[in-house]
């Protein structure tokens, strides 16, 4: 309940500046790489498990369904790729660079870089992929 909490949160804020990410960014294709991740915790992602371990982080075709004035390019489903094969999925939030302020705090990985943090209350691992001019946020709650 509380990953439902967060991620609505975070698409409400999205959703108020109304902005197109596409307008601002060329969407990457389906399979590109955004870089590899290193979870030093099991987190859950899509309702499953996924063991500590570092992953290679890539796009798919997908999209969610649109919340209601959010942008259709505003969420992107990502795969966690580890010894070739997908072994969990899960929702990105896109965010341009000239946004980024508005939506998260804190230090931010530099330009093709990612972060990987435990967030307050330790309850949730974001992961932060800086990629092509947008950011790329993952949240998932610390498995139990």
């Amino acid at each position: 309940m509380k990953h439902v909490v967060l991620v609505g949160t975070l698409v409400a804020a999205l959703g108020a500046g109304a902005v197109s990410v596409s307008a601002q960014l060329s969407p990457p294709a389906a399979g590109t790489s955004l870089g590899s991740v290193t979870l030093n915790k099991g987190v859950m992602a899509d309702g499953k498990p996924l063991a500590p371990g570092t992953y290679q982080v890539r796009l798919t075709g997908d999209t969610p369904k649109p919340g209601v004035g959010q942008s259709p390019d505003a969420e992107r489903y990502v795969e966690f790729v580890r010894g070739g094969k997908v072994v969990a999925r899960e929702v990105a939030t896109v965010v341009p660079a000239s946004e980024i302020a508005q939506i998260a705090k804190g230090a931010r990985p530099p330009a093709g870089g990612a972060r990987v943090e435990l967030l307050k209350g330790n309850d949730y691992v974001r992961v932060w992929i800086n990629r092509g001019g947008a950011n790329y946020l993952i949240n998932m709650p610390v498995a139990a």
